[in-house]
């Protein structure tokens, strides 16, 4: 397991990184909410009431900061975050 700081402007995230048997687990933790690879599940997350997205198809923490937004709980759509919306800029709404 591979745990990071993530700055993302003044202030700061923790990436986690866990290879698991056939892909990895990597997922951004911010205080208000958590970025995902497709590895967690979304429904499980909504139910929970997380602030929670999804981008799909990464393989680094790199990856997930770049990549797109897929899929969102109801409670990121209310903090701004969209579909569409890189990981970086999604993260910076959940720190």
């Amino acid at each position: 397991m591979k745990i990071s700081s993530i700055k993302i402007g003044k202030k700061k995230a923790l990436g986690i990184d866990i290879p698991m048997p056939n892909a990895k687990l990597i997922l951004a933790l911010g205080k208000k909410g958590y970025l995902m690879c497709g590895y967690l599940n979304l429904e499980t997350a909504e139910k929970l009431g997380d602030c929670a997205g999804v981008i799909k198809g990464v393989k680094n923490l790199e990856d997930l900061l770049k990549g797109k937004v897929v899929q969102l709980t109801s409670k990121a759509k209310k903090m701004g975050i969209k579909a569409g919306m890189t990981g970086k800029k999604a993260l910076s709404k959940l720190v």
